[in-house]
């Protein structure tokens, strides 16, 4: 990627509020060559979404899960496209899973990020994960952030990452 590209996405993720001028004038180019490589990034898919980040126990949820399964034995594509089918069609009931991703390492094959109003909620949600049975389950297991705690080590923001995309392709630069 250009140089440009990166510290553009990089600007947007620090906070996607910013006009083009504002992100012209830090990163050193013309507004109108903001303009142009901005929609040329959205056109691309490169630049997928301009979200907020929310303090979501402020919302009125508690929890956080981060949920790993393991399968008894890899998923067919058939069962794979099944299951894609099913996640797409259902989602509206579920708003609180904002991912759902294959994954590899310790073997777990998928993981779930989901939000949770309570325990309770979680505990409902774990339900909806048995209709899916049919994958073969061998275990499911969940790791939980209380949202309301009041120790917070480093939070879910995007400022990180786009300030290490900038030193990594600094870095990666001969």
């Amino acid at each position: 990627m250009k140089d440009i590209e990166l510290k553009l996405i990089s600007e947007l993720m620090k906070n996607s509020r910013k006009s083009d001028r504002e992100i012209a004038k830090t990163i050193g180019v013309s507004q109108p060559t903001v303009t142009r490589t901005r929609t040329r990034l959205e056109k691309e898919g490169i630049i997928k979404e301009y979200t907020t980040i929310p303090d979501f126990a402020k919302l009125g949820y508690q929890l956080m899960a981060v949920t790993l399964a393991k399968l008894e034995t890899p998923a067919t594509v058939e069962v794979v496209e099944k299951t894609i089918q099913i996640t797409r069609q259902r989602s509206p009931e579920w708003p609180e899973v904002i991912m759902v991703e294959r994954v590899t390492g310790m073997g777990y094959n998928g993981i779930v990020v989901s939000f949770h109003r309570d325990y309770s909620s979680y505990i409902t949600f774990k339900r909806w994960l048995e209709e899916f049975s049919y994958l073969g389950f061998s275990s499911i297991d969940s790791v939980m952030i209380n949202l309301e705690d009041k120790v917070h080590y480093k939070s879910l923001t995007f400022s990180t990452l786009a300030e290490h995309i900038l030193k990594r392709e600094k870095e990666e630069k001969p």
